[in-house]
């Protein structure tokens, strides 16, 4: 039996990546994957964090493997989540709304969803919920809608709507009358590109450390187009806008929330949502190997 590595810590209780993983069935699942494993130093199998095709290759053979995504697959550039991660975050906003049932009808709305369609698809596989994945690019939703092809039980739970305004994020893609228990967005985490390549930077060079100076530049496996990773404002901005907009869809969305990446933005955001009228507010924190995120949440509608 191959060795396994890349054990992630201290994810949600329910997250299927909180033991090591079996790259084993991850390659019987998906063989591709095989071109990309390396050895530790210590013999373990593990791939190159920062190969941006390793990154993509282990992320299919994840999808498919625990969630039954197949055939998925993003453009050269495009942003690459990391499975464990936001499989979290389904995980806690599965506990936020009490529904960690699989036949319990949930409606939720992807704001963003970007080339990779990652939330609707994690949320359809291990919740079963009926999902809205919006994005401003229209080449991302129909990379989307081509793994969706691919999987005809998710395709029935998962559809897609343009947002032509890019200057709002509700608005044009929630019809009216329409409800939804729950939105999830990840949002432009930069205010410019050049911060976005900057970050990315310090990402690779996090995951070099200790290898021997490299003969050529790095490449990013990071990914991330506009739109996905920066925006005018970054995070911050953003998200206030958010906010301030969610106000007008509070009878129709039960509870709005957001990642956020930068721990400084909590506080201002939160004093945002209750002056907008939130009845309730709440921050999930979440904790992926060495990295700090967390989750805000809010609602306009009556507790209890």
């Amino acid at each position: 039996m191959p060795q396994i590595t890349a054990r992630m810590k201290k994810l949600h209780p329910r997250n299927i990546h909180n033991q090591e993983y079996d790259f084993y069935q991850l390659i019987k699942a998906s063989p591709n994957l095989a071109n990309y494993i390396t050895r530790t130093p210590s013999s373990q199998q593990t791939i190159d964090f920062a190969n941006p095709s390793a990154v993509k290759a282990l992320n299919a053979a994840l999808l498919k493997h625990h969630y039954r995504v197949t055939d998925w697959n993003i453009p050269d550039g495009a942003l690459c989540p990391p499975v464990p991660g936001r499989v979290d975050y389904i995980h806690y906003i599965a506990d936020l709304l009490d529904s960690v049932e699989p036949d319990k009808s949930v409606r939720m709305l992807d704001i963003g969803t970007g080339t990779n369609g990652i939330y609707p698809l994690l949320a359809s596989s291990v919740y079963d919920w009926e999902c809205v994945a919006t994005d401003i690019s229209k080449a991302s939703l129909d990379n989307v809608a081509k793994v969706l092809k691919s999987n005809a039980a998710l395709k029935s739970r998962i559809s897609l709507r343009l947002q032509h305004d890019k200057h709002k994020m509700f608005e044009g893609v929630v019809l009216p009358q329409e409800q939804f228990d729950i939105s999830v967005c990840n949002p432009p985490f930069h205010a410019s590109a050049e911060d976005a390549l900057r970050g990315s930077q310090r990402k690779v060079a996090n995951l070099n450390k200790g290898k021997a100076e490299p003969k050529s530049e790095p490449l990013l496996n990071f990914g991330g187009m506009e739109n996905e990773l920066w925006c005018n404002g970054g995070e911050a901005l953003f998200l206030k806008k958010m906010i301030k907009e969610s106000k007008q869809f509070a009878s129709q969305i039960h509870w709005f929330t957001s990642l956020v990446s930068k721990a400084e933005n909590l506080k201002p955001l939160s004093k945002l949502a209750n002056k907008a009228g939130a009845t309730d507010v709440k921050i999930i924190e979440m904790t992926q190997g060495k990295k700090q995120t967390r989750i805000l949440a809010w609602t306009f509608q009556a507790i209890g």
